[in-house]
């Protein structure tokens, strides 16, 4: 615009006009992109004693709430606190007075109860405008639905707790087959890992089902995506990385499409990794990176992916052992390490083996008869190969019957004047309280020492004597 022959005071006239139309525009650009955003912008002046009054609600408080703005910020009053649960305000209020006088951002979640009677999880992140002399003036935040998150994880909550109270009842947990003390305790941990995303590794020797576990905590965890499976131990290390990155198309030769890998596929799923322990030193470095940020790039590309995925080991090595050896390294052992489960071995619980025989026999539809003689070495047999020995035996047992028995070990190292009628139970029990007697009467019944010669601890052998109604004056 021409200013010659405009006096000082015109000039600066015109410029404070000019800078007023800029600033409208500004505000006009900013309030379409604030009412744009999905949720609940809003400004809240800070009064005398920490009272709030609404000064601006963005467009998105009429979806979020079913008030338009203009109507949320007519009465000056602080409308979404009149809407919070009184238990939630009481709790919410000196977080964000704490946070205010702390000059730091706050993030709560609390319950609105709308005025069309519904109740929504509100998800509310913001933080204080301050004065030069550092007084606090406004709250300054965004405001978002979050009741479906919310629901599905206290309906999750609900399921587990039934769950947990119906273990007491039942003989196992999913596919998961035994009631014994050491699996109850298994159960109550997968349940606990279900709640949770932290990461979690299974200890447990071959065969004992630790592929059931982690898939347990991904079914009860409600996760959406996939259940990812991964043995560690069966990929060539030269595979490893594009298994697990992906690959862009002309990565390497042969690389003539693009793949993705197991973390593009345990996206918002389950990454289950079996036999940890043989993942080489140098790939342990890019997993950590991958842990820590939840971000990667295929092998061939230049930009970064995301995945979302929560992270469950397994091993039957003695990780801690490999840290001091120098074959894993301390810090992706401490990322893992965060919540432990430790299935017990099959000999460690082998009041569990007729309830494992049944599943066996509902599984396969086979209304398979075991002879006293089978029911005493199953017994006594340690079972190294676990669940997974057991089932084969069974298989082979029900192709070619006894002849399959003396794989267990000798007969007359064990077999004992027991009825021929009785159960697979019922001779499990029988043998469990003569191997329980006589190792007190070898005792001479203290019962520290007999639990330490069954490789047991003290309750469970307390527990058993009470169970199989043993005093000193049996005889074996």
């Amino acid at each position: 615009m021409e200013r010659r022959g405009m006096s000082q005071d015109e000039e600066n006239t015109m410029d404070a006009v000019q800078d007023e139309r800029e600033d409208r525009r500004l505000q006009i650009r900013l309030d379409k992109l604030l009412n744009r955003l999905p949720g609940l912008v809003y400004r809240c002046k800070i009064e005398e004693n920490f009272a709030l009054t609404l000064e601006y609600a963005s467009a998105g408080s009429e979806s979020l709430l079913g008030i338009p703005a203009e109507e949320m910020v007519a009465k000056r009053w602080n409308t979404i606190e009149r809407m919070t649960l009184p238990a939630d305000l009481q709790r919410m209020r000196p977080l964000l007075y704490d946070k205010v006088v702390a000059h730091e951002p706050y993030e709560v979640m609390y319950r609105l109860l709308l005025p069309s009677g519904r109740l929504k999880w509100v998800w509310d992140q913001g933080e204080a405008v301050y004065d030069d002399g550092g007084l606090p003036l406004y709250l300054e935040g965004l405001m978002m639905d979050v009741s479906e998150q919310k629901f599905q994880e206290l309906a999750l909550q609900e399921e587990n707790r039934q769950l947990k109270m119906d273990l007491e009842r039942t003989d196992g947990l999913g596919d998961i087959v035994g009631k014994s003390e050491g699996m109850r305790r298994v159960y109550n941990l997968i349940l606990k890992a279900a709640e949770m995303d932290a990461n979690v590794i299974i200890y447990g020797e071959t065969g004992c089902g630790k592929d059931l576990v982690a898939r347990a905590i991904h079914n009860y965890s409600g996760r959406k995506g996939a259940y990812v499976p991964v043995n560690c131990g069966a990929i060539p290390e030269n595979l490893l990385e594009s298994e697990f990155f992906g690959y862009a198309r002309g990565a390497f030769t042969g690389a003539t499409a693009p793949k993705d890998g197991f973390f593009a596929a345990a996206d918002h799923g389950t990454l289950f990794l079996d036999e940890i322990g043989e993942l080489p030193l140098r790939q342990q470095v890019k997993f950590l990176r991958v842990l820590e940020t939840k971000s990667y790039r295929p092998l061939g590309s230049n930009t970064t992916r995301k995945s979302s995925f929560r992270l469950i080991a397994a091993t039957n090595r003695d990780l801690a052992m490999l840290v001091r050896e120098n074959k894993a390294r301390a810090d992706f052992y401490y990322r893992i390490n965060v919540l432990t489960i430790d299935i017990p071995a099959l000999r460690e619980r082998k009041e569990d083996i007729p309830l494992l025989v049944d599943a066996w026999r509902s599984r396969n539809g086979i209304d398979l008869r075991l002879s006293r003689t089978t029911r005493l070495a199953m017994a006594h047999y340690d079972w190294p190969g676990n669940v997974r020995e057991l089932q084969n035996f069974l298989d082979r047992y029900a192709a070619f019957g006894e002849s399959v028995v003396d794989s267990l070990g000798r007969m007359e190292d064990f077999l004992l004047p027991v009825s021929e009628t009785l159960t697979l139970e019922e001779a499990t029990r029988q043998f469990e309280g003569t191997m329980i007697l006589k190792a007190l009467e070898r005792c001479r019944w203290h019962r520290g020492k007999a639990a330490e010669a069954l490789g047991l601890n003290l309750r469970t052998l307390q527990r058993r004597i009470k169970t199989l109604g043993l005093n000193p004056k049996q005889t074996v």
